[in-house]
């Protein structure tokens, strides 16, 4: 038999080529992409209301230091000069929905925080002749903040942060209990426009409320505590005492499934 000597041969690699196949080997691969949110809000239904004429605060009420309107468009803005005193609201006059679905776009400065109030109710002003436009109820987050933008509050109330993004969670007489989940939170909060105008959908049904932004749904929550949640109250846009801050807000819709209960 005939052998192929050139099988018996020894492979020789130089050192340095050795060292840079192990480099190689041991650089990581690059970490995929996060999964993209889907959009997931329903579509807008039939026979909304618009709450705002784009000309004039007709049909609302708030400090008219602080309220105006501005090329179409809600603004509400405190100065180191011209200051809230205390959280302060722009409340629509018209009516007490139970149950809605509400879609309006916002945006903000980065110095504080604002929110879209509903199912609420008046509050005792500690001063009323400085600040009487006080509210108590569920507050939707309104932040110049990706990641933040979005859960639900329970302004004037002992519940606080009630349902961070990201999050299914049943408020039951033991407290917060997270069942699931909406999404992954980096995804949501990928979806957010800083600097820019983003879309709010807020959709309450009997004990059930779930919040959008720019399609993709944020939180879903489930208030079982008969003694703490909302049942119906007023709708109001918030600017938040301290820091001189601006938000502002257009189109604001309502389509109202059911009145006050």
């Amino acid at each position: 038999m005939t052998m192929n000597n050139s099988l018996l041969l020894p492979v020789f690699i130089n050192r340095p080529a050795l060292a840079v196949i192990s480099l190689l080997a041991a650089v990581p691969a690059a970490p995929s992409a996060p999964t993209a949110a889907a959009v997931t809000v329903p579509p807008e239904p039939p026979g909304m209301m618009a709450m705002f004429n784009g000309r004039d605060l007709t049909g609302w009420d708030g400090d008219p230091r602080l309220w105006s309107v501005r090329a179409g468009v809600i603004r509400g803005e405190t100065t180191a000069e011209v200051k809230a005193h205390g959280n302060t609201f722009l409340i629509w006059q018209g009516g007490k929905p139970a149950d809605f679905d509400l879609r309006v776009s916002f945006r903000l400065n980065t110095t504080n925080n604002s929110g879209i109030q509903y199912r609420s109710h008046p509050m005792p002003a500690r001063d009323p002749s400085l600040n009487k436009w006080v509210l108590g109820g569920y507050q939707a987050e309104v932040r110049n903040e990706p990641g933040l933008a979005g859960f639900i509050y329970d302004e004037r109330g002992k519940r606080g942060r009630m349902c961070l993004v990201g999050e299914r969670v049943e408020w039951t007489l033991e407290g917060k209990q997270v069942v699931g989940s909406v999404g992954d939170k980096a995804a949501i909060a990928a979806t957010f426009r800083t600097d820019d105008w983003n879309d709010y959908v807020i959709i309450a049904v009997g004990h059930h409320i779930r919040h959008y932004l720019n399609g993709v749904q944020t939180i879903d929550f489930t208030d079982q505590d008969p003694a703490s949640r909302y049942a119906s109250g007023l709708i109001g846009l918030q600017l938040h005492a301290g820091k001189p801050m601006w938000v502002e807000f257009r189109n604001p819709r309502i389509k109202i499934l059911a009145p006050t209960r």
